[in-house]
């Protein structure tokens, strides 16, 4: 099924690839160094495409703004604690959702389809509405296809397992069918660890 695009849309996405563009941390793809956001929005389509070739304009600009000038607010900006680390993603939730709308706002949709994209950046409902969990699909297959290996150099097995087995249980099972396929492409090491965050629910939930 192909979705139907407006006007808009194409100019939307130069926009906000322009805002991602000026991150200055970059990322090497293919032999060449990228702007870090830019990419990841990039992948975030891409990924989004292959599950849900219908998704709505509205779902497809969230993908593109799912990290939208990130940098602007870094992890170090927050103690490293479990509670910090909430909050640093609740800031980022609230951040890329208000940049999303500004950049929404000035290509021209009309306030109903900004405060769409916008509550699909901040993952509200993600357990009655549909494209809010596809969105939180797409992301963990972004993770897992491309910063999985490189995350899990700087950390051990138990810590991984525990990551792979909360990220599973957000996941849809469409999710979880295009992650199996995913996990069956990834080093030795990898597969073992999603193998075991996968074969016992986590203790208490």
């Amino acid at each position: 099924m192909t979705a139907s695009t407006s006007a808009l849309y194409q100019p939307a996405l130069t926009r906000i690839d322009a805002a991602n563009a000026e991150d200055p941390n970059v990322e090497t793809d293919h032999g060449t160094a990228r702007p870090r956001e830019l990419l990841y929005a990039e992948r975030m389509s891409a990924r989004l495409a292959l599950l849900l070739p219908g998704a709505s304009e509205a779902l497809r600009l969230a993908c593109r703004c799912q990290h939208l000038r990130r940098w602007e607010i870094p992890r170090a900006s927050y103690p490293t604690d479990r509670r910090s680390y909430l909050q640093w993603r609740t800031a980022l939730g609230k951040f890329h959702a208000e940049t999303a709308g500004r950049i929404l706002t000035d290509t021209g949709y009309d306030d109903a389809m900004v405060a769409r994209v916008q509550s699909l950046i901040r993952k509200e409902r993600r357990t009655t509405d549909a494209e809010t969990q596809a969105l939180e699909d797409v992301a963990a297959l972004v993770f897992l296809e491309h910063y999985f290996a490189p995350f899990a150099e700087k950390h051990d097995d138990e810590k991984l397992v525990g990551i792979v087995r909360k990220t599973w249980q957000k996941m849809s099972t469409h999710g979880h069918e295009a992650a199996g396929a995913l996990a069956a492409t990834l080093p030795a090491r990898l597969q073992k660890i999603v193998g075991a965050a996968l074969a016992a629910p986590a203790q208490g939930s």
